[in-house]
């Protein structure tokens, strides 16, 4: 048995969250020690060089006896109920009236006063959190981003000291471990099934998101998603949405024959003149309108910065036509809610039919609600990886399938089947952890692989 000191700081996980939780805790002269159930884990040689003094234990955590600990802070990849960590939970930190169980962000929320925009939900938080970024920029606010999506929130209280404002992407394994936030604006941009291997259900899934909104002034909520509606009053509400608005909300409508993001009865922009196509990222652009009037920002710099942005890798990315095919990479389409925007949002305008390629982990997730989309619009579904066949088995009656082995047979089934006005669309409803490093090596692959075929087609008719 490992005895941890007493009146020290445990740190769980040596991930990227973690290795920054250490760097905040070693500035601040908080004494602490790090555990991680892996062996080896990635970076554990530059940890040790940084902070030589620290003690590492590596393995087990039922090995560790940390009743004495004063506090313990996991990383987002460490479930907290672990039986070893759970109790903690439920017992109080004296000296900061936080449960003795927190995460990163209750340290983040503890070292500034500087407000916080939140952002969470199942898809979308990335394209959401930049956009915002962007809109803050454009009005002339010094923001800082990051979170879960790049920067950790807790180093940028170093390299961005000055900031007037916080703009963070939170996941709910971050957010099940914040006590409270405290958001000036917090939105939570939509729920599908996603972690249902970490969270239990979607009851428990949607507690965790629900936590962005403890103390927050100014909630954001989809419109057409009551389950992202908070679950405790808040001050003030704005909701966002696919149709048309009423009062202070945001939707769209037609004005003038041409569909338009509106506040109200008011439009701000015609969708036309956005650079991004398809409804769900009209959606994620009236999310992002929403969190920024509700800070005061700019109108008209927010819908330049809206008209400019041109989406980020991976999130239904166009990447080439080829014999008349689109062939667009939305990698980053984890789970079965993002795949549903997706294919809706592409599938409205296309010529052709699609031809979805899916498959990868799938998380324990339901597969059926892609059933009936997918009838209506595809030419074909083409699955791989680790669940193929269970995509398969919940898709076949409704659409035609194939099943490969892996991502390049995939995208050869499906250059040999597209028809000019298709659109060949990866977005797997799954994670990659099976056949790639992460979605973006996954996405990286299909961008190569396309510019490749688009490379020897030129040089053929050249």
């Amino acid at each position: 048995m490992v005895h941890v000191p007493p009146g020290i700081t445990l740190v769980v996980g040596l991930g990227i969250s973690g290795r920054a939780i250490c760097r905040h805790l070693a500035r601040q002269g908080v004494p602490f020690m790090v555990a991680d159930t892996r062996e080896k884990p990635p970076g554990m040689a530059a940890f040790c060089s940084a902070h030589p003094d620290v003690a590492l234990h590596c393995g087990s955590l039922e090995a560790l006896d940390i009743e004495a600990v004063e506090e313990v802070v996991v990383s987002p990849g460490v479930d907290p109920h672990h039986p070893t960590l759970a109790p903690l939970a439920t017992q109080l930190n004296p000296r900061t009236g936080d449960p003795r169980l927190v995460g990163e962000m209750a340290l983040f929320v503890r070292a500034t006063s500087a407000p916080i925009a939140a952002i969470t939900g199942s898809n979308a938080k990335s394209s959401v959190t930049t956009l915002l970024g962007q809109m803050a920029q454009a009005s002339g606010v010094n923001a800082a981003v990051g979170g879960n999506l790049g920067t950790p929130a807790l180093d940028l209280l170093v390299q961005q000291p000055d900031a007037g404002l916080f703009i963070l992407e939170l996941s709910s394994f971050q957010l099940e471990t914040t006590p409270r936030l405290g958001a000036a604006v917090a939105a939570f941009l939509n729920l599908s099934e996603d972690h249902l291997d970490r969270h239990g259900d979607m009851q428990g899934y949607c507690r965790a998101k629900q936590a962005v909104f403890r103390g927050a002034q100014h909630a954001v909520v989809n419109a057409d998603d009551p389950m992202t509606f908070p679950c405790e009053p808040v001050a003030r509400l704005t909701h966002f949405g696919n149709q048309p608005p009423k009062g202070h909300d945001f939707g769209l409508a037609i004005e003038q024959g041409r569909l338009s993001l509106m506040k109200g009865e008011i439009p701000w922009l015609a969708a036309d003149q956005l650079a991004m196509v398809g409804q769900h990222h009209y959606v994620n652009g009236l999310a992002a309108l929403a969190m920024g009037d509700a800070l005061g920002f700019d109108q008209t710099a927010m819908c330049e910065a809206l008209k400019a942005f041109k989406g980020l890798p991976h999130r239904s990315e166009f990447i080439a036509e080829l014999d008349g095919v689109k062939w667009v990479n939305d990698s980053k389409g984890t789970n079965v809610g993002a795949t549903l925007a997706a294919i809706e949002g592409i599938g409205a305008n296309l010529k052709g039919r699609l031809i979805l390629l899916a498959g990868g982990v799938g998380k324990g997730a339901d597969f059926s609600p892609l059933a009936a989309p997918l009838s209506a619009t595809a030419r074909c579904v083409i699955v791989f990886g680790q669940d193929a066949l269970r995509l398969e088995e919940v898709l076949a009656d409704q659409v035609e399938t194939r099943r490969v082995f892996d991502l390049e047979a995939a995208m050869q089934e499906a250059y040999a089947l597209a028809e000019p006005g298709d659109c060949v669309l990866l977005s797997p409803a799954c994670a990659s952890l099976d056949q790639f490093v992460n979605y973006q090596a996954r996405g990286d692959a299909f961008r190569y692989w396309v510019e490749q075929k688009v490379r020897f087609a030129s040089e053929a008719t050249s």
